[in-house]
C-alpha cells in the first residue's frame, strides 16, 4: 500500500496520439471505432498559433485520447510510429465478434486474424495514423 504523497487516488486521464489531420482522426475514432467525442475546442500552441483540443474516449471509459495534429517535422516523424511498430494501444470490448465485424465493415484495417490467447480473443488493427492496437475480448 502506498503511503505519503501517493496514498491519494490517481487516474490516467489522457494519452496523446499524434495524427496528420484532426478531422480524419476524429472521423476514424468516432465513426469506425465508436468512440465518443468528449471535446473539440479551439486552443493555441505555446507560441500562440491556433490549434484544436480534440479528446475522444470509448463509451463508458474514463481515460481519453487527445488527438494532437503533428506540428513540425519532429512530430510528423512519429505519426503512426508512437510505439516503434509494437502494439501500443489496447481496446477491450465485451463482444469481440460484434466489435470486430463492425470495425471491419467500417474500414478498419486488421493486420492479424482473430485468435484465442490465454487472456482472451485478440486481433491487431491499425488506427488512422498507422499505430498498432489490440482489439481484446473475453476468452
Amino acid at each position: 500500500m502506498a503511503t505519503g504523497l501517493y496514498d491519494r487516488a490517481m487516474r490516467l486521464e489522457l494519452v496523446t496520439i499524434v495524427v496528420d489531420d484532426y478531422d480524419d482522426a476524429l472521423d476514424f475514432f468516432t465513426r469506425a471505432l465508436g468512440f465518443d467525442l468528449v471535446e473539440d475546442s479551439p486552443s493555441r500552441t505555446n507560441d500562440g498559433r491556433p490549434k484544436r483540443w480534440v479528446v475522444v474516449r470509448p463509451p463508458g471509459a474514463q481515460t481519453g485520447i487527445l488527438l494532437a495534429r503533428a506540428d513540425g517535422p519532429r512530430q510528423a516523424a512519429v505519426v503512426g510510429g508512437q510505439a516503434a511498430g509494437r502494439v501500443g494501444f489496447f481496446l477491450r470490448v465485451d463482444d469481440f465478434d460484434a466489435a470486430h465485424e463492425r470495425m471491419a465493415a467500417a474500414g478498419v484495417e486488421f493486420v492479424t486474424s482473430p485468435r484465442s490467447e490465454p487472456y482472451g480473443r485478440v486481433a491487431v488493427f491499425l488506427d488512422i495514423a498507422g499505430n498498432r492496437w489490440d482489439l481484446l475480448g473475453p476468452a
